[in-house]
């Protein structure tokens, strides 16, 4: 895998002071994509040792909130492979923190047939606690919406969508801003 940019400070991608992982590799190619050169599967720098080293230290900090999954695209099988190996470090190592996942695929597609699922997807769900769902649509666009950037996509709370066996948006986050 390798990653596009690691921000250690982010008060864009999620509630409070985060820590954004931005992956490298997505199949979506969604028109007007607001980080298209992150499509390529071998842009940016590959994700070594170092780097996951480099991630747990930015998390050990009172102020940091969380984590957050971005990119390109998380839930690519490849990426997934990686990123599992990573989360299940960041949940023992910092339970109070939250994880974030931005990804293309909708909660329906994670969860049931499609390209995404592989070996490791219900264990990265299980450790994800926010999920910002669905591709970015053009048409649907809006600069009003809070951590989305159009209309179609939702903020799930990840436990109750997996309890339910279906998409359960979060109450918390305000809508619009």
């Amino acid at each position: 895998m390798n990653i596009a940019e690691i921000k250690k400070c982010d008060v864009a991608n999620g509630l409070g002071v985060r820590v954004s992982l931005f992956v490298s590799g997505c199949t979506h190619h969604c028109k007007n994509c607001f980080n298209p050169e992150t499509w390529d599967f071998q842009y940016g720098t590959p994700y070594t040792e170092e780097t996951e080293q480099q991630i747990l230290s930015y998390l050990n900090h009172d102020y940091i909130t969380g984590l957050t999954l971005l990119g390109g695209e998380p839930f690519e099988p490849c990426n997934q492979r990686v990123l599992v190996g990573l989360l299940k470090k960041v949940r023992a190592l910092y339970p109070r923190l939250d994880i974030w996942c931005f990804s293309g695929y909708t909660f329906e597609e994670l969860t049931g047939e499609s390209r995404a699922r592989c070996e490791v997807t219900d264990e990265m769900l299980r450790m994800i606690h926010v999920l910002v769902d669905g591709e970015f649509v053009e048409e649907l666009k809006s600069i009003r919406l809070r951590f989305r950037g159009s209309a179609n996509q939702r903020i799930l709370n990840v436990k109750a969508s997996l309890s339910r066996g279906q998409a359960v948006l979060m109450e918390h986050i305000p809508d619009r801003v």
